[in-house]
Order: structure tokens, then sequence, then C-alpha cells
């Protein structure tokens, strides 16, 4: 699920907004009247997707891009007048009046984007190891520093490079290295 915040300076166009998305079963986690209202929800999500007009009570939409984190998308709809200067920003823009499948699209699009872009996040980020893995792979290094007399930066390498050697993880080459079944 994608974080969806909608802002518009008038209540009324913002509940528009989300029900519109609702009955396309896309759900909407805040709406909001201000900026800073909706620069104050943010820090309760790590990413996702931002709808809202051209002005604000408190501020524009060019001064909420520059406040949100970059993870954040936007899609602005405003007037003809103003669709030039959001293009210029490079954020998503929409010119009023809206089609509805237009903008249904638009969103499905940016949260499939969001959604990609959040695995992809989480496919480059190292797996954490637990408490007990640490364990035996300082044990292991360990042991190679006491029976061949290695450093432990050497002994740490010579345990990746065996793993990497061997198709295994290195937590799986540090039990082998401790029940010398390692491949020496």
């Amino acid at each position: 699920m994608v974080n969806i915040i909608v802002l518009f300076s008038k209540i009324e166009e913002a509940k528009s907004i989300k029900n519109l998305l609702v009955r396309n079963g896309i759900s909407v986690v805040k709406v909001c009247t201000t900026g800073a209202q909706a620069i104050q929800a943010l820090d309760d999500y790590d990413d996702g997707l931002i709808i809202c007009g051209y002005k604000f009570q408190d501020m524009l939409y060019s001064d909420l891009v520059a406040n949100i984190p970059d993870y954040f998308d936007i899609i602005v709809i405003s007037s003809k007048r103003n669709y030039a200067d959001c293009m210029e920003s490079g954020v998503v823009c929409l010119t009023m009046p809206l089609s509805m499948q237009d903008f249904v699209s638009t969103v499905s699009r940016t949260i499939n984007n969001l959604l990609w872009e959040r695995k992809r996040r989480k496919q480059n980020r190292p797996k954490e190891r637990t408490e007990d893995e640490k364990k035996v792979i300082k044990s292991a290094k360990l042991k190679l520093m006491h029976d061949y007399n290695y450093d432990e930066q050497t002994a740490h390498r010579y345990l990746q490079k065996k793993s990497m050697d061997n198709g295994i993880n290195i937590v799986e080459m540090s039990y082998m290295v401790l029940n010398d079944t390692g491949f020496f």
C-alpha cells in the first residue's frame, strides 16, 4: 500500500478527490488543508504520494516540494494558467478540468512507480544479521586467528572468499569452519 495524502485549501475539494480515489480502489491515509499539516503528516510515513492543488492557505506547491523527503512524489492539479510553472518544477501536473479516467490512471501509474522504487530500495539494502549469526562469524574468525595466526581482517576475508567460491553465505561457511568441515 502506498501512503496517499490529499492536500487542497478547501476541505470540500480535498474530500471530493479522496472520495474519487476511494471509489476507484485507492486508499487515502490523510486529508489536509494546509501545507504544514501535510509536511507534519509525512513524518509518519517512509514514502508516499501527495495529491494537491497549486496553492494552499500557507504556501504554494513549490514550497511543499522543497520540504518533502526524496521518497515522496507529488501530483499537482492546477489551472491551465499555472500549468507551465508546474511543469518547469519537474512534478507531475494535471490541468483542470480533470478527466476522471486520466486522473485515476496517472495516480495508479505513480503508485506503481513508488512500489517499484520501494522494492528496489529494499533489494539494495544489505540484510541485517541476527546476533546469533554475528556470534558464529566471530567464533569462526577467532578459530582461524588461533589456528592459522590470521589477523581479524584476514580471517574475515578468508571467510568471504571461501563462501563466494563455494556459493554459500558467510554464516554457513563459518559453521563449516567451526565444525572443521570447511574447504581449507
